[in-house]
């Protein structure tokens, strides 16, 4: 993965690479007599490593690197950054019909695999979406008068929205708990096929479809619990506060991060924070929610680097121009 990253190559192109060049099998540990994982094997297995696998081979790496005295950290830079998530511009509306929309088809996920068959949750997704589309054709209106006009149609529209998203919420809430109730039982007989020495292959899938599925529900019921809880204090005339505030049902940790760019003020997803040295390796780096400060900052990441290196990093000496006085 590092290879495919470093140049920016695809899984494909990365095999045949990886095949075709002696350096580079010895640098993944494959044998010249060795197979070359097939290309769907390995993004499987690069989605399967996680956030975790990946810090600890950093941590690792960056050990024996400081362990064979070739990481230097005596001067480091570290720089702040927005690390946008992969979100469209978020409204109320927007947001509130694509989670009625969820709601109602991971309920027939969870139905598909088993559970909770007898419970019935109606589909609100095409009068969310009717909605939705008016919210969307009054924000072109101009004159001020139209414009007034407007602005009290989208907060009816957004009202009744986080009314059919609340009424969604609580018919999914009890769907959930049937579905709880039916991976209970599936669970326990999986768990006796296993202790008897057997194994049902299908329903072990529908086991784990099962599983993600009601695991799914319950994070999106969070999700626009929190999202219309926000409409409502919107529309009550309170901005929401920034830090916590939802801008996305896929991911919860972005947040809108005024930066005061012309081209775009208000950017999604979070802040991070890359510290570096002369040869461009990175010792530290952080990624936090919102926008905190960026001097509180520094004195943790450069604790941090000390911790891996067991090395100080040097203080510059005053040049010329910094120690002239003005």
């Amino acid at each position: 993965m590092f290879l495919k990253f470093r140049y920016r190559l695809g899984f494909e192109s990365l095999c045949a690479e990886v095949s075709d060049s002696i350096t580079w099998r010895r640098f993944c540990r494959i044998p010249l007599d060795g197979k070359v994982p097939h290309p769907a094997t390995l993004m499987k297995l690069t989605t399967r490593c996680g956030s975790a696998a990946v810090d600890g081979l950093n941590e690792a790496l960056l050990a024996r690197a400081a362990q064979a005295k070739l990481l230097r950290t005596s001067r480091l830079r570290a720089d702040t950054t927005i690390v946008p998530a992969s979100v469209a511009y978020p409204t109320d509306s927007g947001l509130l019909a694509k989670a009625i929309r969820r709601i109602a088809a991971t309920g027939r996920r969870i139905q598909a695999a088993g559970g909770a068959t007898r419970t019935r949750a109606r589909d609100r997704s095409r009068p969310a979406g009717k909605r939705a589309h008016a919210t969307a054709s009054k924000l072109g209106l101009r004159g001020a008068q139209r414009r007034e006009e407007a602005q009290a149609t989208v907060a009816r529209v957004t009202g009744e929205l986080a009314d059919l998203a609340e009424r969604a919420a609580a018919e999914a809430d009890r769907l959930l708990a049937s579905a709880r109730r039916a991976l209970r039982r599936a669970e326990a007989r999986a768990a006796a096929l296993a202790a008897a020495g057997e194994r049902d292959a299908a329903a072990g899938r529908r086991l784990g479809r099962l599983r993600r599925a009601v695991n799914d529900l319950a994070g999106l019921l969070e999700a626009a619990g929190q999202i219309a809880a926000q409409t409502r204090q919107q529309l009550a005339g309170s901005t929401p506060d920034g830090g916590s505030r939802r801008v996305s049902l896929h991911d919860g940790d972005a947040r809108p991060i005024a930066r005061g760019s012309l081209g775009k003020p208000v950017q999604f997803g979070c802040k991070g924070q890359v510290t570096d040295n002369d040869d461009g390796v990175v010792p530290d780096h952080t990624l936090e929610q919102g926008n905190p400060a960026d001097a509180p900052q520094l004195a943790p990441a450069v604790k941090r680097v000390i911790k891996r290196t067991r090395r100080k990093p040097r203080t510059s000496p005053p040049t010329a121009a910094t120690a002239r006085k003005p």
